[in-house]
């Protein structure tokens, strides 16, 4: 993949996760403290809070990313060093680890 519709991508990106990491922050429910809310208003925090975490390390994923395209190591794997699968940056241009070494990092 060109690193300069990489990059293109990768910001766009960037600017979107971080549109909806400040919706969310802004909309965080407030806890309720009253009885018959308590269940109800312990799940939306909870939902809201697994939503930000998501959010925030997908993030971390992009930026790493863009790093990568400053360093010369974009489209490179971190864990063994070859080539990215060009398909694989296509559908998922913040990708860090070839298949083999991302099927081994998911499984531990």
């Amino acid at each position: 993949m060109d690193t300069a519709v990489a990059r293109a991508r990768l910001e766009a990106m960037l600017h979107d996760l971080d549109r909806s990491i400040a919706i969310l922050r802004g909309e965080a429910p407030e806890r309720d403290n009253s009885a018959a809310d308590a269940g109800s208003g312990l799940t939306d925090h909870h939902r809201v809070e697994a939503a930000l975490e998501s959010l925030e390390r997908h993030r971390g994923g992009v930026a790493a990313a863009l790093d990568r395209i400053g360093a010369g190591t974009y489209g490179r794997c971190i864990g063994c060093g070859h080539p990215v699968p060009e398909g694989r940056l296509e559908a998922r241009p913040d990708a860090a680890r070839c298949i083999p070494c991302q099927t081994k990092h998911d499984r531990r």
